[in-house]
């Protein structure tokens, strides 16, 4: 009856996936009502504050306030995302308790500590709200903080690579039976065969080197190059933007920019220009598939379920680009500057490995449990008594047998950019490839930045003009 009990139990509160439990935010946020996503967001956030969701909650709130014009509200989300962070970075990754407990049910259940680009976001987006309320000063430490967590990124991955190796070792070592299963599984052909299918899409992406991001460089290079104080700002920008040039390509725009700034660190003036920054669409976000999987235990008919869930990458087509920007002396459209399909593919992609050998050894672990509580209630108690246990085992494994899909997606899909002289009159149009437009007013004789937000064809161009200089 115990069994029963905790078979019910863990269906009705460990079956749901992250996705799951968003898709009606999420249908909110896709079909363009970003005040209402905002809202609810909120609430999920508010309601998730001290648990193991709450930091990914409260990262799509930032960000869905900020896309509704909240700048006041999304900058004091991210300063609570951003003091969890801090919080996990001051203490252990994962402590050993959680970890053993993660492998009895999922890894779903593990506080959501945040992957390293969401680090390097928050403190670029904390810099732009900074830029939005009129405090440009408070930007440059987020800037000299974004900079520093993509340095750190390089050996946050050294480091569990060193660690996803050590525990390999040490299963191999301790659980000799557990780790024959799960190489026999990983090399089963059917098993090996759904995963090259439901991972191709991953090799076709794009790879920024070092687990770079174009974005928050080339912010960094505008901004120390708009707002400098001296020389050492100034080679600041030019090494950003060669760096951008680097990693995302030479085209016309970041050729003139990187030749403003070499202009501008030998002393010339910085002419009225304008530079436009395109968000659009919505980040890939987590699933998961369902697979059976072979293992090595004596007796495995009194275990009828063993299945195992792996998580997907799944890419959102929903969007426009590029952007077109009028003006009295031309037209420019705006270019890729970065992609996050390729920034969080990149990420997955090297977190996969450890991921499905973790979930296997879940899996594994539960798995021969599952076998023991059935051959002891059938030995006590008869089929009747073994017939029950079954079931309650196999439910219980289906239900706690699901991925951690956790992931922020409202994150732009693409960063599109482009830069032009100011133009006299001060009046550019933005126009979107499903015909909205915009008229923006900026400041003939200065810097400025436009910032303009799509999250899919159905919601409206959101954008914001900032005088830098």
């Amino acid at each position: 009856m115990t069994l029963v009990v905790l078979s019910v139990v863990f269906l009705l509160t460990g079956c749901q996936t992250y996705q799951q439990k968003t898709s009606e935010t999420k249908e909110l946020w896709n079909s363009g009502q970003l005040e209402a996503a905002g809202s609810d967001y909120t609430r999920k956030a508010d309601k998730a504050h001290g648990g193991k969701d709450a930091l990914v909650y409260r990262l799509e709130q930032a960000m869905a306030l900020r896309a509704a014009g909240k700048i006041t509200e999304s900058q004091a989300a991210f300063q609570l995302a951003d003091e969890q962070i801090f919080r996990f970075d001051e203490k252990a990754k994962t402590s050993v308790s959680r970890e053993a407990g993660a492998l009895l049910s999922n890894q779903a259940n593990l506080p959501y500590t945040g992957r390293d680009y969401d680090k390097v976001l928050v403190s670029t987006y904390k810099a732009l709200n900074f830029l939005q309320l009129g405090q440009p000063e408070m930007a440059r430490p987020e800037l000299f903080r974004a900079y520093q967590r993509q340095q750190d990124a390089v050996d946050n991955n050294r480091k569990r690579i060193e660690r996803d190796q050590k525990e390999i070792q040490s299963a191999k070592s301790e659980k000799p039976d557990d780790y024959q299963s799960i190489q026999k599984a990983q090399s089963d052909p059917l098993v090996s065969g759904e995963m090259k299918k439901r991972y191709a899409a991953l090799d076709q992406l794009k790879a920024y080197a070092d687990y770079a991001n174009p974005f928050p460089v080339y912010l960094d290079g505008l901004y120390f190059l708009s707002l400098s104080t001296g020389a050492s700002d100034l080679e600041r920008a030019r090494k950003s933007f060669e760096r951008v040039k680097g990693m995302s390509g030479a085209n016309k725009y970041i050729n003139a920019d990187l030749a403003l700034a070499e202009k501008a660190a030998n002393g010339a003036p910085l002419p009225p220009r304008t530079f436009v920054i395109f968000e659009t669409g919505s980040a890939p976000h987590r699933d998961q598939f369902r697979i059976d999987i072979p293992l090595l235990i004596v007796g495995a008919n009194r275990v009828p379920y063993v299945g195992v869930a792996l998580p997907t990458l799944e890419f959102n087509s929903n969007y426009i680009a590029p952007l077109t920007v009028s003006s009295s002396t031309g037209t420019e459209s705006t270019v890729l500057l970065a992609s996050m399909d390729s920034v969080i593919g990149q990420a997955f992609r090297n977190e996969l490995p450890t991921i499905v050998t973790k979930t296997l050894m879940s899996t594994t672990i539960k798995a021969t449990a599952a076998y023991f509580v059935n051959k002891t209630a059938e030995e006590q108690g008869g089929a009747v008594a073994g017939l029950v246990s079954m079931l309650a085992t196999a439910a219980t494994q289906a239900a706690v047998n699901i991925s951690d899909t956790r992931t922020w997606t409202t994150l732009p899909k693409e960063y599109q950019f482009c830069s032009f002289p100011t133009p006299a009159d001060g009046k550019l149009r933005v126009s979107a490839p499903n015909t909205q437009q915009a008229e923006v007013a900026v400041d003939p004789k200065s810097t400025n930045l436009i910032l303009v937000r799509s999250v899919s064809p159905l919601s409206p161009l959101v954008v914001t003009a900032i005088r830098l200089k």
